[in-house]
């Protein structure tokens, strides 16, 4: 069951227990636009814990904003209640959940990413049980229904309505609803109605509610007319909104890559003076939107529209150090034409790795660090893991890098000597290494930039598709391994010692 239907389940199953549920944010903008929705997100009138209950494979997860999350196998559909304009009155707020391990952890912390990153192209995945009165597909609906065909919940909300106030402008009271001193939120569980709720949201764009129930589309922020002028614009007060959380800074950015939207007046010019407070944002959440903005199908653009903003020195300091130095230069190539090799296996539908979006990333400032060191030094394996150890520390002063993606990094540009000077039927070995295929699509990446031969890419390329016959011939054809092992840096055969002589000599 695909992850529409499993939406629609969700959302009948929530309706059924008696509580509000719908279609929210960037599905219904996707559906609007033509695009097929990745994710299927739905906000509820349901507390969490009653979410919970509702399902039986459902656990909660996050300390900044507590969600559900709904399991269907390896699917996951995120159900998130509606958040209150402010605190709750004393005595008004829902019961504290009891603590246990899974509630404890959010999708910023590490010990999450960590859990889920194998899943994370799934992990904005909001869906629910099935909706027995109507089995209509929501895209045929939204595209019937047309950019300006829309329903709306008591007429046009926005008449009357003082916009900054419900838009992150917050009270200062709030207990439920936590900052820090530069305004950003470190915790905002406060739950209200659908009305509060979409004042609470980023972009017009994404504020947008689908009913399953009636097929109309619940539009407070003028959403779809953005959406048709193909417009990103904020709710509310830019600086407020950034300040409350930085991260929507590089939100903005993916959208603008994605979706090829402008950024609207505010929006954009708020940036360049708020984005040091990228700072402040945990490491794990960083990297979760790296991957985001660099796995998704628009890496190549997401890393020009970064640049533009002034926010990829802020994400990726040493990296943005070294490209603006040698912005033509081959490392600079590489890392662009790693991305839209990236792009295209998205497209196509083929899996992609943070190893090997870390492995272009953390090119540059490798290179910086290793050609410090004596040329005859640059082949030695030894230089290189130190070498690209180094950088990876560098650029875990703002992400986190999970280790096994730094290890898998590591063995990619240790195996490029061995690949570059292949000797004897030894260099066969590397076929049944485990990360052979990543050094070699390194390798090849290498060789189209001109860092690499391209005859020994094609030799490696070749000896994947033939016998073990031709393998040992095309092997022989190498001449014999040289001393030392191949790629340089490899041990010098011990020399053994003879007991015989060492105790004469001992004994003189």
């Amino acid at each position: 069951m695909d992850s529409e239907a499993l939406a629609r389940q969700v959302i009948g199953k929530l309706r059924g227990a008696g509580h509000q549920a719908y279609l929210v944010g960037g599905c219904v903008r996707d559906l609007l636009i033509g695009i097929t929705p990745k994710d299927f997100d739905i906000a509820t009138s349901a507390l969490p814990e009653e979410v919970k209950r509702t399902f039986r494979n459902c656990r909660l997860i996050g300390r900044r904003f507590r969600l559900a999350h709904v399991f269907f196998g390896r699917d996951i559909i995120e159900v998130a209640t509606f958040r209150a304009m402010s605190a709750p009155e004393p005595g008004a707020e829902p019961p504290e959940p009891a603590a246990d391990l899974d509630d404890d952890v959010g999708p910023e912390d590490e010990e999450e990413l960590d859990e889920l990153d194998d899943e994370l192209d799934d992990e904005n995945d909001e869906n629910d049980d099935d909706d027995d009165d109507d089995e209509a597909d929501e895209s045929t609906v939204l595209a019937e229904a047309g950019p300006h065909q829309k329903g709306f919940h008591g007429g046009r909300p926005l008449a009357g309505r003082d916009r900054s106030r419900h838009a992150g402008a917050g009270d200062d009271d709030d207990e439920d609803r936590v900052t820090d001193e530069h305004g950003r939120i470190l915790r905002d569980n406060a739950y209200g109605t659908i009305d509060d709720d979409v004042w609470r949201r980023d972009f017009t764009a994404n504020a947008l509610y689908y009913n399953i129930a009636d097929f109309s589309i619940w539009d407070y922020a003028g959403g779809v007319e953005d959406i048709a002028a193909r417009r990103l614009k904020l709710i509310g007060d830019p600086v407020t909104r950034y300040r409350e959380d930085p991260v929507r800074m590089l939100r903005a950015a993916r959208f603008e890559a994605k979706l090829g939207f402008s950024l609207d007046g505010a929006t954009g010019t708020a940036i360049p003076e708020l984005r040091e407070l990228l700072a402040s944002v945990p490491p794990a959440r960083l990297f979760d939107e790296t991957l985001k903005l660099f796995l998704t199908g628009h890496g190549a653009k997401s890393l020009d529209v970064l640049v533009k903003h002034g926010l990829f020195g802020e994400l990726l300091p040493t990296v943005a150090s070294y490209l603006q130095r040698h912005p033509d230069g081959p490392v600079a190539k590489l890392l662009r034409q790693g991305l839209k090799n990236t792009d295209q296996r998205v497209a196509s539908g083929k899996p992609v790795t943070p190893t090997f979006l870390f492995a272009l990333l953390l090119y540059g400032p490798f290179v910086e660090i290793i050609e410090k060191q004596p040329p005859e030094k640059w082949h030695d394996i030894g230089t290189i893991v130190d070498s690209i150890d180094r950088a990876a520390r560098a650029a875990q002063g703002r992400i986190s890098i999970p280790k096994r993606f730094s290890l898998g990094v590591r063995e990619m540009f240790a195996a490029q000597p061995r690949l570059e000077q292949p000797r004897g039927r030894r260099a066969l070995r590397m076929l049944e290494q485990p990360r052979f295929r990543a050094g070699f699509d390194l390798l090849l990446l290498r060789a189209e930039i001109g860092l690499a031969s391209q005859e020994l890419a094609d030799w490696w390329t070749k000896v994947q598709e033939v016998s073990q016959t031709d393998r040992d011939r095309m092997a022989d054809a190498l001449g014999p391994p040289r001393q030392g092992g191949e790629g340089g840096g490899g041990r010098r055969p011990r020399r053994r010692r003879r007991r015989g002589r060492g105790r004469a000599s001992a004994a003189t």
